[in-house]
């Protein structure tokens, strides 16, 4: 029996969907252990980061923009949302108020409701361009994952920055691609803050948490959107095939 995809879907397909895999891992983990979860979130952006490369070196296919943003609702947006779901749980129950509890599972489930609409309307109308409306399912992910690792897990801050993430996923604020050089700035910190551990882990998370807030904050009326011929990285913030 031959397989379907086999010959029909390229090495960038295959990178994205170890980012949807990879999106499960963290989505089981956070089950188990907060900050392993956020890891394998940080380790499926920048696998998302990568198929981009891989797409512009050996080409893409017709079905990866699809399965670019299937991965991403994986990784991007219910792995996120389960892991402050996990620490609301471990937090709150069994002894908090179920209305308290109610309210604080509601937003990360408005999150995942984000991030899908967000997903959707960049594959309709963003994905050709160098800049797109909305915070990146990708930067809100990693801001999560890295504010997890760098300490910050009272459940009602996360809470909140989960609910601001979500509606700023579907905002009409600009978002540019990062320059080749800032996404690799960007992706040296994101994987020393995976791998470094105990305190230097946490002093990478949190400079990962500040230049991630810093983009979040300024790129949409600051960052310099004429973007250099590169062709070597993708932005680990956007969403790519």
């Amino acid at each position: 029996m031959q397989l379907r995809f086999v010959g029909r879907l390229g090495a960038a397909d295959a990178v994205t969907v170890t980012n949807a895999a990879l999106g499960f891992l963290a989505t089981a983990a956070a089950l188990i252990d907060v900050t392993l979860a956020a890891r394998l979130i940080l380790l499926g952006a920048i696998t998302d980061a990568l198929d981009g490369i891989v797409a512009r070196r050996r080409g893409r296919t017709p079905a990866g923009v699809y399965l670019d943003s299937l991965a991403d609702v994986a990784s991007f947006g219910v792995a996120p949302a389960v892991l402050v779901a996990a620490v609301v749980i471990e937090m709150l129950m069994p002894n908090g108020e179920p209305a308290v509890i109610a309210v604080a599972l509601a937003l990360p489930a408005l999150f995942v409701a984000m991030a899908v609409t967000r997903l959707g309307m960049y594959t309709a109308y963003d994905r050709d361009s160098e800049e797109t409306q909305g915070v990146q399912t990708t930067l809100a992910a990693t801001i999560l994952a890295a504010a997890v690792l760098a300490g910050f897990t009272d459940v009602w801050q996360l809470v909140g920055l989960v609910g601001v993430l979500a509606v700023l996923m579907v905002s009409t604020f600009t978002y540019p691609d990062l320059h080749a050089q800032d996404a690799l700035i960007m992706g040296v910190v994101q994987a020393l803050a995976i791998v470094a551990p105990g305190y230097y882990g946490r002093v990478f998370a949190f400079g990962l948490l500040f230049l991630a807030l810093a983009y979040l904050v300024f790129a949409p009326r600051f960052y310099w959107r004429d973007h250099l011929d590169s062709d070597l990285l993708q932005s680990s913030f956007g969403e790519n095939d």
